[in-house]
C-alpha cells in the first residue's frame, strides 16, 4: 500500500501528480506492481530510484504535489522528525493511477475459503502463543474494529499496553492481510472483516 495525504488524492488521480519521494531505508515498493492507496484505487508503480536530495529539482517538487522544493524539503524533514542534508539519501517513485481497483479488490479479498479461515486462525494462534504477554491477536483486532483510524497511542492504552510493541504486533496483523494502516491509525481491511465475521458464524 502506497499511503497519501488527502491534499494530494485529486493530484493523483488527475495525473497531475505522478511522483513521491520517500525516507525508507530500503525500497518497499516494485516497480510494475499494483499498490492500493485507499480510497482513490490504484497505484502502478512506474520506477523507483535511489538518489540524493540534493538532486531533486523544482518540477520534481511540482509533480510530486507541492508549490516548490523548499516547500517538498520541509515536508521531508517533517516526516523525517530531523533537519536533512543535501547529501540524505532517498527514494524517488515514478506511479500513475491505475484506476479504481478496490472493488475488484475487496469482492476478492472477502470470498474467503474455509481452508483460508482455518491456516488464517492456526496463524493467530501461534502468535498469541509466542507472545510474552498472552494472547493479543482477536483483542486487537476488535480494537481496531471498534475504534478505526485511533492513534496507536489510544488504542494501545485502552489495550493496556506500551505503544510501541502494539504497533509492531498490528504490523504483524497487516502482513497476513488483516488490517491496513492510514495517516492515523488503522482499519480492519475487507480480508480481515471477512475473517471475522467467519469466526461469528462459527458455532461455539
Amino acid at each position: 500500500m502506497l499511503l497519501f495525504q488527502k491534499r494530494f488524492h485529486e493530484g493523483i488521480v488527475s495525473g497531475a501528480i505522478d511522483r513521491t519521494f520517500r525516507i525508507w531505508p530500503t525500497a518497499r515498493v516494485k516497480a510494475g506492481a499494483r499498490y492500493r492507496c485507499h480510497p482513490i484505487g490504484v497505484l502502478e508503480v512506474d520506477s523507483i530510484d535511489r538518489m540524493q536530495i540534493r538532486e531533486i529539482g523544482e518540477d520534481d517538487a511540482q509533480k510530486a504535489g507541492f508549490s516548490s522544493r523548499s516547500e517538498l524539503l520541509e515536508f521531508l524533514s517533517q516526516m523525517a522528525k530531523q533537519p536533512l542534508s543535501e547529501t540524505a539519501e532517498l527514494f524517488l517513485v515514478r506511479f500513475h493511477h491505475g484506476g479504481d481497483g478496490d472493488r475488484v479488490s475487496v469482492a476478492l479479498e472477502t470470498n474467503l475459503s474455509n481452508e483460508e479461515i482455518r491456516a488464517t486462525e492456526e496463524k493467530l494462534v501461534k502468535l498469541d502463543q509466542r507472545s510474552s504477554y498472552g494472547p493479543w491477536t482477536q483483542e486487537t483486532l476488535a480494537l481496531i474494529e471498534q475504534y478505526p483510524r485511533t492513534a496507536a497511542s489510544k488504542l494501545a492504552e485502552r489495550a493496556g499496553r506500551e505503544t510501541k510493541p502494539f504497533k509492531a504486533d498490528v504490523v504483524k496483523l497487516k502482513k497476513l492481510g488483516l488490517t491496513q494502516s492510514f495517516e492515523v491509525g488503522y482499519e480492519v481491511s475487507p480480508r480481515g472483516r471477512a475473517f471475522l465475521e467467519a469466526l461469528r458464524r462459527k458455532p461455539r
